[in-house]
């Protein structure tokens, strides 16, 4: 045997023998309490996988990171302990802590505009010790957002999100974590959070948004400007033109700030996709609703410098929808969804009404919001919720209905597509639906969908998906 080997052999039995001593000692203690010893702890052998790769992970870790992680701290005491389901709480808790950090040390009023909750909420959120009252679905969407966060990293935070409420000590359960899935975890939440690095374009959009509170830009500023936006991407687009109007409509903003957007803004207009110039649109006729007087002056001022009020839909119905919709969200992805879903479910029925005519304005995010809490959170069904939202898919048109059929390329649907009874959940209303389609191109693609032999959240990077899509896109005229 040769040397490496050996002392690797010694230093298995080391841990081995160190986990077990200290279980052997813990459970004298507690059978000296009258306790029950069962099926407190994993095995030794499980925690043993943990220890044996701790080092490589760790030492992604910057040196002042690793003496600032305190969770991580408690994640290994529970590790040793053999509460897996603790640790997981622990890993969970030093991630939130991380990602927090990263969202005040960016913009944190940025952040607020370009996270997926409720006005009402938002107008709640005013600095940053408001981060908490965000939860962790929040949180981390809202990085994903600005960027802070990759499309990689998001779905992997997603699933053990999933995890953390439904496998760990969060909840009651009887579900057995491994060794190798929690250093796994741990390794995603060190590579994707928590060490790192900030994207240069991150950094110039930060960069951007400070210029814009504190200086004056000229015409020609904004010009030389407007070359740095050729380099994002269509959500960094969407994301920072909603950043404008969050601060435009902010009435603690200065004037100078929004003298400096109304430069800026006719650069990057162009390229903001419909479905956001639509919600600002909607944003509007939900300030109206509120008689929020001020902030409508301002989000019409806003569109009027691109020439955008054909936005601002004729109907604040629209309003209304986007507000019942927001709710039943937001009761959905918290964490008593079960309970609370119906109440929204039926308020948004109610709404809708017998014809199921919805707003061009708001149709995308209508439909997309229904496949998500139809899909469920991978947890399990609000069976007093359902069947609200099949008798409002049984009013869907071919148009919504091909809407929801490519819906698994939107990345929170997408992400959810990972469980396994969200998987069954969508093709369980692909089937409910299809016989909407009369376009073959469409009739197509379900088919593909039926048919495929991988995990459905990669069905967007199957290349005769992808090529399919460009056929339907090219149909649709979209």
């Amino acid at each position: 045997m040769s040397v490496n080997k050996e002392l690797e052999k010694i230093k298995r039995e080391n841990y081995i023998i160190e986990l077990q001593n200290f279980e052997n000692g813990f459970f004298e203690v507690i059978r000296s309490c009258g306790l029950p010893t069962e099926n407190i702890f994993v095995p030794v052998i499980e925690r043993f996988k943990v220890f044996k790769n701790i080092n490589v992970v760790i030492e992604k870790l910057a040196e002042n990171q690793r003496s600032n992680s305190l969770y991580l701290s408690k994640f290994l005491a529970a590790t040793a302990s053999g509460l897996f389901d603790a640790a997981l709480n622990y890993l969970w808790d030093e991630t939130i802590l991380e990602i927090r950090k990263r969202v005040i040390q960016y913009d944190v009023i940025y952040f607020y505009n370009n996270t997926p909750i409720s006005e009402e909420k938002k107008n709640k959120l005013k600095n940053e010790d408001d981060i908490v009252k965000l939860d962790d679905n929040e949180l981390i969407q809202g990085a994903r957002n600005i960027g802070l966060i990759s499309e990689l990293g998001y779905k992997h935070l997603d699933y053990i999100r999933y995890m953390r409420n439904w496998a760990s000590a969060a909840h009651p359960n009887q579900n057995q974590l491994t060794g190798l899935q929690l250093i796994t975890w741990l390794e995603t939440c060190i590579k994707e959070v928590i060490s790192l690095p900030i994207s240069t374009i991150a950094i110039e959009i930060k960069q951007l948004l400070a210029n814009i509170k504190t200086n004056t830009i000229s015409g020609k500023d904004a010009r030389n400007i407007s070359k740095f936006f050729i380099n994002l991407t269509q959500n960094q687009i969407n994301n920072l033109a909603s950043g404008f109007l969050g601060n435009y409509t902010d009435l603690n903003i200065t004037p100078q700030c929004r003298q400096n957007i109304n430069l800026l803004l006719p650069y990057i207009w162009d390229r903001v996709d419909e479905e956001t110039k639509q919600s600002f649109g909607i944003k509007y006729g939900k300030f109206v609703a509120n008689n929020d007087k001020d902030r409508a002056l301002f989000t019409k001022q806003f569109l009027q410098i691109v020439n955008g009020l054909s936005y601002i839909p004729d109907d604040l119905k629209v309003a209304e929808i986007e507000t019942a919709i927001q709710n039943l969200l937001t009761a959905h992805r918290g964490g008593n969804n079960f309970y609370n879903e119906p109440i929204f479910a039926r308020q948004l029925t109610s709404i809708i009404g017998q014809s199921g005519n919805v707003p061009s304005q708001i149709k995308r995010l209508y439909v997309l919001s229904l496949t998500e809490v139809y899909i469920t959170n991978g947890n399990g069904v609000a069976w007093n919720a359902e069947p609200y939202y099949i008798s409002l898919f049984k009013q869907f048109d071919q148009n919504e209905t091909i809407i929801f059929i490519t819906s698994f390329t939107n990345e929170r649907i997408s992400s959810r597509l990972q469980f396994d009874l969200c998987r069954k959940k969508f093709i369980e209303l692909l089937n409910i639906l299809k016989g909407n389609i009369t376009i073959p191109a469409i009739k197509e693609l379900i088919d593909s969908i039926d048919n495929f032999k991988g995990s459905l959240d990669m069905l967007k990077n199957d290349s005769r998906i992808i090529q399919q899509l460009k056929s339907v896109q090219v149909i649709l005229g979209s």
